[in-house]
C-alpha cells in the first residue's frame, strides 16, 4: 500500500512511552514528521533518532512536530527514550496497525522476525494532508533529511 501526496493522511492514536494515547489529531494546525523505524536499541534507528533530537530546534522553527514510531513495546520504547534523551514523542505500534496503513511496514524481517515497521518518514500538514513520504526498503538507509527539512521549508 502506497500513500498519495495530497491525500488525507491514515488517523492513528498510539501508547506513547508514559502510556497515554497520542493521536494525529492532537497536532491539527501543525505540520507532524511521522518517522517509523524498525527496532529500538538498533545501531541505523539510533543514529536516525539522535540526528532528530540533536536537530530539534530546526523542525521546531518549521513549525513541526515530530513522533517517532515503533512496533516496540511502550516499556522498551521508555527505556530507549530515556538512555537517548529523545526530546519528541515516541510511540508504540505494537499491534502493527499504523505502519501497515501507511504501507512503512515489512511482513518478514531480518533474523526471521515478522512484523517490523520500515524506516520511513512522512510530513502531515496543517489540515491533515500528507506533504511528504520516503518509504525505504533498506532497514540500513537513513532518510533523506535535507529532502525532509526542504519540504517543511515550503510549507512556511
Amino acid at each position: 500500500m502506497t500513500l498519495d501526496i495530497g491525500n488525507i493522511a491514515p488517523a492513528f492514536s498510539l501508547k506513547n512511552t508514559d502510556l497515554k494515547d497520542i493521536s494525529l489529531e492532537d497536532y491539527n494546525g501543525r505540520n507532524v514528521v511521522i518517522l517509523f523505524f524498525p527496532l529500538a536499541f538498533t545501531s541505523t534507528c539510533t543514529e536516525e533518532l539522535c540526528h532528530m533530537r540533536d536537530n530539534i530546534n530546526k523542525y521546531n522553527d518549521l513549525d513541526a512536530q515530530v513522533l517517532a514510531i515503533s512496533v516496540d513495546s511502550p516499556f522498551t520504547l521508555k527505556k530507549y527514550k530515556e538512555e537517548n534523551a529523545l526530546n519528541f514523542p515516541v510511540l508504540s505500534d505494537f499491534n502493527k496497525e499504523v505502519s501497515q496503513k501507511y504501507g512503512a511496514f515489512y511482513a518478514n524481517f531480518v533474523l526471521g522476525l515478522k512484523g517490523v515497521a520500515k524506516r520511513a518518514v512522512f510530513i502531515v500538514d496543517k489540515n491533515g494532508m500528507l506533504q511528504y513520504s520516503e518509504v525505504l526498503e533498506n532497514a540500513g538507509d537513513l532518510p533523506n533529511f535535507d529532502s525532509l527539512e526542504k519540504a517543511l521549508s515550503n510549507l512556511k
